[in-house]
Parts: structure tokens; sequence; C-alpha cells
């Protein structure tokens, strides 16, 4: 998941104007839960699948399935225009990040509890403020180190290392939230020029073709209910896409980015449904460090800039 903010109050993509509305924060955050619910559901999607079929297979059907639907809603209004862009290799680059992010996300929740996964990708922000400390050579505080030590003490808790219950999944999900955080970090400003459409086809363009060449590894054809049971987790992950920049052009990101954390929530409920998984002490306890480091290191470097 996967879209920044739009900061300009208008640019020009393609010859289209786009103007960004006025803050509305009710109907922000309603885009922000409506993307939390497709996002745990195409995630549930997914690791149902991956019990019947490769990694792969799965991975390359729902990217092809988001593609489809992208382009069919996008370039109707903007023609090819919208792939108009002075940053191809910003885009490629990015593209290739979350291709990579989405796969290793797709293996953790085939290994371990939804739920968990989903936890522990909550880290990312906290990867991400790291990576700018080393990578950009970010000013980092006390209390801004203080924020990350116990962040990631809260991952710590909810992998469980070095007992019985570990879970090798938790590996791919830490990978997860490392890539997403590097690519937070390496994208940042990348809004101040293009557009969320321009974002979103060369984000599902790029996913599309690095997702195909994982069909080597395995191919098994799939019932036709399987194969609209992936293709719609792929439309739910695009659609996931469109209301996250939805929510982030109507309000500001402080007041939305916290209803993100209700997606462990829909993925708690999901995973108990579907396949029985219940929570434990520890993800609930470790959750709780990982989300309110998180917002707190969004209300710390909210209040600093």
């Amino acid at each position: 998941m996967t879209t920044v903010p739009v900061s300009p109050a208008e640019k020009h993509t393609g010859g289209l104007s786009f103007s960004k509305p006025a803050d509305n924060v009710p109907r922000g955050i309603l885009w922000m839960i409506a993307a939390t619910v497709l996002l745990a559901i195409a995630a549930a999607i997914a690791k149902w699948q991956a019990e019947f079929y490769p990694i792969g297979e799965v991975m390359f059907i729902r990217s092809l399935a988001g593609l489809i639907v992208c382009a069919a809603v996008v370039l109707p209004v903007t023609g090819f225009a919208v792939f108009a862009t002075a940053r191809p290799g910003a885009h490629l680059a990015r593209g290739l990040s979350q291709s990579i992010s989405q796969t290793l996300t797709v293996i953790a929740v085939s290994l371990m509890p939804l739920a968990g996964a989903v936890a522990i990708s909550f880290s990312a922000p906290l990867w991400a403020a790291l990576l700018s400390i080393l990578w950009l050579k970010e000013r980092a505080g006390p209390v801004r180190w203080a924020v990350l030590l116990t962040g990631f003490s809260g991952v710590i808790i909810v992998t469980n290392p070095g007992v019985d219950a570990f879970q090798v999944g938790a590996l791919f999900a830490l990978g997860n939230a490392i890539m997403y955080g590097s690519v937070t970090v390496a994208v940042r400003g990348m809004t101040a020029t293009e557009s969320p459409a321009t974002l979103l086809m060369w984000q599902m363009v790029t996913m599309a073709v690095c997702h195909t060449p994982l069909l080597l590894f395995g191919f098994r054809w799939p019932s036709v209910a399987d194969a609209a049971m992936m293709a719609f987790g792929g439309i739910a992950n695009a659609g996931a896409q469109y209301v996250w920049t939805k929510a982030l052009l109507m309000a500001p990101t402080s007041a939305v980015s916290p209803f993100y954390y209700l997606m462990l929530v829909w993925a708690m409920v999901i995973g108990f449904v579907v396949w029985g998984e219940e929570p434990t002490v520890a993800l609930i306890a470790g959750s709780a460090i990982v989300i309110a480091s998180g917002l707190f290191l969004l209300w710390h470097e909210a209040k600093r800039r």
C-alpha cells in the first residue's frame, strides 16, 4: 500500500490539470478506512489462494487484474498521456520495490497468521525513519531514537524470536517492512511533480511486468472460481491504492494515517473467522507498541516541520 500525499495545490500531467481539493477530514477518514478494508481483503485472498497455487501465479493474476481495471478506469479519461513523466527511473524503481514488497507480503501471510504479518508491516514507518537517518543523513535527536528503539522492541515481541512459536513468515514480513520503508525514503517528493493517476498507472504496469517471470517457478491452471477470486484480490488491491490516495488528498496525513492501523482489526477478524487464528498476548502487546510508536513518530515529525 503505497501512495503518498500530493502536496502541490495544482499540477499538470499529460496535459491534464490536477487540483488538490479543499480539506475534508471526515471524508478523508472514511476513504482511509475503506482502504484498510480492501487491503485486508486482498491479503486474505492471497493467503487463501497461496495454499493451493504457486505464489508467482497468485501474484501475476493479482497484478494483471489490477492493471486491467486501472487501465479501464484511467485511460479513457487521460489516454496514454498519463504515462508522460520526467522521472521514469524513479517510477520504475518504485514499481520494482513494490513488486518485491507485495511478493514478500504474500509469502509472509502464507506462512504465518494474517494479523501477525500485518502487525509487522506496521513497522515500515520506523524503518523509513531509520533509513532517513542513515541514508539521507537526517538529524535524529534522543526522542526520535527512543521512539525507534521502542517501536523495534514491539516488532521483536510480535515475531517471538528464539521460541518454538517463531514463524519463518516473520522474516518475509520484516523484509516487506524494510523494503516499503526504503521505497518511502527513495521516492520522497515524487508527488511534487507526478499526479496520482501517473503514480498509479506506472506502478500497476511495472508490477505486472515484474510478476510475469514468476510464472516460470510454477503454474497450475486455476478453476474459474479461483481465477475470479485471485482477480478480485488484484482489484481490491488496486482499489485500495486509489482510495488511499483519495484519503491523503482530502485530509492531512496526520489526520487520516492513524486510521490505517484499523487494518489490524480487520486482519484479526478475518484470520479468526476463516482460519481460526486466535490473537496471542504477544501479538496484541507488540502491535500496540509498534502502533503507538508509529503514531508518536508521525506526531513528532509533523511538529518538527
